[in-house]
């Protein structure tokens, strides 16, 4: 297959395409419709632990399937298959809740699971092209690409689904939750069109499938651990994993919950959306800003901040009362999140031996998933038990004090030197 710009644009537009599903799907609109329309007539505070139930299946359900995925993105010449099978599941998900309504809290839980599954793991297959669509030496540039033009495309649609709800006259719908359905069927249509290139462009390298002599559960599996035995040699490197997993689970669970918390304590939906929006493009230079600070002060501190930023955030989020609380609440969001997943990829990366770096961050990626399983489920299972989502909320701070605690320890100089010591 050529490594050519025509091909890597094609690559990195399904970036372009699916991120609509993490920012309307996942962020902003469907949590909101899921409070107010899909759970009429249930408690507020079941139906935002009930979220919290949904997402926490969704999660662990993609966890334990990313290792099986993994082995089968590996072994298989069938990637461009398997990624068109998850990206169609997540397509057909999107749209099928536009035809959803009041009472249905099943059936659209139900159809966010499965669309969850299909942005997940279409993402395997997606993320295993980009050695075969970019040269070695290319491969920071196209990755970032992706990346950067994911927060472009899902900022963009994002911003045309707000303008739909907030003005639904103006585009001839009847009312907000018209808008919302609409919304829900454009995040399908807007990732097939983007996916087109990909799927049209891009192939598998014409080679055999390679012989195996087991399931790939089981491949996957043993993968997993062997790889947490690799990784245990490394001390610094394991103690920067339990801190990450600690932390990167309040980061997930505030991500994945703070639209439909809001909504339970009285934040008008128009609010919510906007600040959401606010996020995604706040988050574009602060991203890079903390990038640049890193090189200043060294990662581990610049990671830090960002953590002790989110304690503030947790706080912010129990007392909140207004709209305006929201919006400080969506920019602090913005100003940390981006830099605190990119400088926690760049310290794991100091510490991995060279020769290691695909096995690693494949457990990496692995683990996080399993990690962000605990946040959602605990936010909702002390809202329901004390009727208090502010309760929920506030049990963050044992993520992020945890983990701060036990980043504390992690000595990244003594890690990248045992990496070294490793590779040679």
């Amino acid at each position: 297959m050529k490594k050519d710009k025509k091909t890597q644009l094609s690559w990195a537009l399904y970036d372009f395409g699916n991120s609509a599903f993490a920012t309307t799907m996942l962020a902003a609109v469907l949590p909101i419709f899921y409070s107010n329309v899909a759970s009429k007539g249930i408690e507020s505070s079941l139906a935002t632990s009930y979220w919290g139930y949904a997402n926490s299946i969704a999660v662990l359900i993609v966890a334990i399937l990313a290792p099986i995925l993994g082995a089968i993105s590996d072994f298989s010449a069938a990637k461009k298959k398997f990624l068109r099978f998850f990206a169609f599941m997540g397509m057909i998900a999107s749209i099928l809740l536009a035809f959803t309504g009041e009472g249905d809290y099943l059936f659209v839980a139900l159809l966010f699971i499965v669309g969850s599954i299909g942005f997940s793991g279409g993402n395997i297959f997606y993320d295993a092209f980009l050695p075969e669509v970019a040269e070695e030496k290319d491969m920071d540039k196209v990755s970032s690409k992706g990346f950067a033009l994911g927060y472009v495309g899902g900022g963009i649609l994002l911003l045309i689904n707000v303008l739909m709800i907030l003005k639904f006259e103006w585009f001839g719908l009847s009312d907000v939750v018209m808008a919302m359905k609409v919304s829900f069927a454009m995040v399908g249509i807007w990732w097939f069109i983007f996916s087109i290139p990909l799927l049209k462009n891009i192939h598998d390298e014409k080679k055999s499938p390679i012989k195996r002599d087991r399931s790939y559960v089981a491949i996957g599996f043993s993968r997993v651990g062997n790889t947490f035995k690799e990784i245990s040699q490394f001390k610094h490197l394991l103690i920067f994993l339990f801190a990450f997993w600690l932390y990167n689970d309040g980061i997930s669970t505030i991500i994945r919950m703070a639209t439909i918390y809001g909504t339970e304590i009285g934040i008008g939906q128009n609010d919510l959306i906007i600040a959401l929006l606010i996020t995604q493009f706040v988050g574009i230079p602060c991203t890079f800003f903390f990038g640049w600070l890193a090189g200043k002060i060294k990662p581990k501190k610049a990671l830090m901040i960002t953590l002790f930023v989110y304690l503030g955030i947790v706080i912010l989020g129990y007392f909140m009362k207004s709209a305006l609380h929201f919006y400080l609440l969506a920019t602090c969001v913005g100003l940390v999140q981006g830099g605190a997943q990119a400088l926690s990829r760049s310290i794991f990366g100091r510490m991995v031996p060279e020769n290691k770096k695909g096995e690693f961050f494949g457990f990496y990626g692995i683990s996080s998933k399993f990690s962000a399983v605990f946040g959602p489920f605990v936010f909702g299972f002390i809202g329901q038990i004390t009727g208090n989502n502010r309760f929920g909320i506030l049990s963050l701070i044992v993520f992020f004090i945890a983990g701060i605690l036990i980043l504390s320890f992690v000595n990244v100089e003594k890690g990248v030197e045992a990496a070294r010591k490793k590779t040679a």
